[in-house]
Parts: structure tokens; sequence; C-alpha cells
């Protein structure tokens, strides 16, 4: 009996243009794609080259003009903090674009790079898709990385706008995450022009 997951494996190995073109279909795009797979520089493969997509947009825009707006798009559940919370398309739409909006407020662009130093909490999901929104290129960090390991990734990225919160929260433990940023950014050669940080009620900012 053949399996449709071994079919669709076997079908983008053996005809890769045909088998992600069907899949790009289903995405909105704001320009196509002049080729599919560029392979004119072997081993350095480009896909969709020419085409001009966000993916922000086709992760919720999209899906509410589809009319799936007020289905749940993301579900935060954390036993450590005994929370569950639920967000429509719509709700986390309009909580990406108000945040997108504030850092395009405060000069970010399309290009600029944004660090991320979040626990896994539903606003470091928005950060991303935020940055996504305005073509800024985020990089993610652990978030129990210490002030040196936090150092070191903000002198890779040197981001204009660094995301946090006020801390983490573990079974036993509260971790402020503030102290630890200020010191990276103390230590290291690159400074961000901004900090955005998410106030946590376990461990408010002053």
């Amino acid at each position: 009996m053949s399996n449709p997951y071994d079919d669709a494996f076997e079908s983008s190995l053996k005809t890769p243009d045909k088998f992600w073109t069907t899949a790009a279909e289903d995405c909105h795009w704001y320009k196509k794609w002049d080729r599919v797979l560029d392979d004119s520089n072997k081993p350095f493969y480009r896909w969709f080259t020419g085409g001009q997509v966000n993916t922000c947009y086709n992760a919720l825009d999209y899906h509410i003009e589809d009319g799936r707006g007020d289905q749940t798009a993301l579900i935060y559940d954390s036993p450590v903090t005994d929370t569950i919370k639920k967000y429509s398309y719509k709700e986390l739409r309009d909580q990406v674009a108000g945040f997108a909006g504030a850092m395009a407020a405060m000069g970010l662009e399309k290009g600029d790079r944004v660090l991320i130093y979040m626990p896994m909490i539903p606003e470091a999901a928005i950060a991303m898709l935020a940055c996504a929104r305005l073509g800024a290129v985020h990089s993610v960090v652990f978030g129990r990385f210490a002030a040196k390991e936090l150092a070191t990734r903000i002198d890779d990225a040197r981001p204009r706008i660094i995301v946090s919160a006020s801390c983490g929260i573990e079974v036993q433990r509260v971790i402020p995450y503030k102290p630890l940023l200020d010191r990276a950014i103390e230590m290291g050669h690159s400074k961000p022009e901004s900090c955005i940080i998410f106030q946590r009620p376990r461990r408010p900012l002053p």
C-alpha cells in the first residue's frame, strides 16, 4: 500500500522543481520566482531566486484573509507557571503588528538585525514574527546563556535592537535576565541602540 509521506519524500528527491513549485503555490508571493532551484553554482544552491515573499504575512495575514482569523494560531502551555493561553490568528497578527510598529518607530528597517534573548514565552514568537514583518534579521539566543556567552553572540550579530524579558522562570528558581544582559553589553564591543524588555510579573523591573 502506498504511503503518502513516502510518496511525497520520493517526489521531492526525484523532481524537486515540480515538488516545490506545487508547495510554493500554497503561499502568497509579492513577486513570483524566476527559478525554483538555482544550481548554477554547485554546491551552493539557491531556492526561488527572484521571488519576493514575507514569512510573517504567510504565517498570519494569509490565513486571516482565507477566513481562518478566529481559529487558534498559537497555544502557550507552561506547566512551570501553570499558564495556558491561546491566540487566534487575528489576535496574534495584532500583537505582531503592534510590536513591529514599535520597532519601526525606533528606526528599525529592512535588513537591520535584532537579537532576541528571551525565555520560551509567546512574546518570543511575537518578536520573531515582528522582525519578519519588517524584513529585519533576527538572531535567537538561548535564554540561559551567561553574560560572557551572550556578549559573544551580540558581537557576532551586531544588532540595532535587543529584545529580552525581565526574567526566566524555572521550576525552583527565577533567573533575572536584565543583569545578565547589562553585563553582556558592557563586556562586548558591539552596543545596541535600544533594548526592549518584556516585564514578567514574577520579576518586574523597578
